[in-house]
């Protein structure tokens, strides 16, 4: 019960905080301009909307492979509160009349354009390989468990990296808070698997 509530109280909070963002007026940075294609909100919005959408993939694929309830509820809250922050992320850019691919390489927003290879459909930062996703699909049970875990705290980190770049570049209000309680949930979440894997005789990845 411990985790389970520790999980459903960041899940709510950061599901009211996106609630009330989206009501927000996210047209400009307040100063009346409207954020470029090349500006750090554009970039954030469209490569965290990539980031949010494999971790949806992932959590979804792991509920159908665990019956456990703890890791079951995660993978819901996972996918629910970052399906939620994709629609807000992609609807931002259509506000800003932005397109929502760029011939940018992923990451450039924050100087490390190139620097994400793509290698075996891994993008950005904490982004699990094809290969990975494709092992994960094979597991089940505990084996299941213990490599989403290690996947999603390897995802959290990648995440939170951007997010920091978000809320340190990014000139729109709501963007920037959004970003920063990104922050603060995921390190939390990080925390919470860490114990999971630990009481499942396993420990995150190096």
């Amino acid at each position: 019960m411990r985790l389970a509530g520790a999980v459903a109280g960041a899940a709510a909070a950061v599901l009211v905080a996106a609630g009330a963002i989206t009501y927000a007026v996210a047209g400009d940075d307040g100063a009346g301009r409207t954020p470029s294609a090349g500006s750090a909100d554009a970039g954030f919005a469209r490569d965290m909307a990539v980031h949010h959408q494999q971790a949806v993939e992932m959590s979804y694929i792991v509920r159908d492979r665990t019956e456990d309830e703890e890791v079951r509820r995660l993978a819901y809250d996972i996918a629910q509160t970052q399906a939620n922050q994709r629609g807000m992320l992609l609807g931002w850019l259509d506000l800003w009349g932005l397109p929502k691919v760029s011939a940018d390489p992923p990451m450039a927003w924050m100087g490390m354009g190139g620097t994400a290879s793509g290698e075996d459909g891994a993008l950005m930062p904490g982004m699990a390989t094809d290969t990975e996703l494709e092992k994960l699909r094979g597991l089940d049970g505990k084996r299941a468990e213990v490599f989403y875990l290690q996947l999603m705290t390897d995802h959290h980190k990648g995440g939170v990296h951007m997010a920091e770049g978000c809320a340190a570049r990014c000139t729109v209000g709501v963007e920037k808070r959004l970003a920063q309680g990104m922050v603060e949930a995921q390190e939390s979440e990080i925390a919470l698997m860490a114990d999971m894997l630990e009481e499942r005789g396993a420990r995150p990845r190096p």
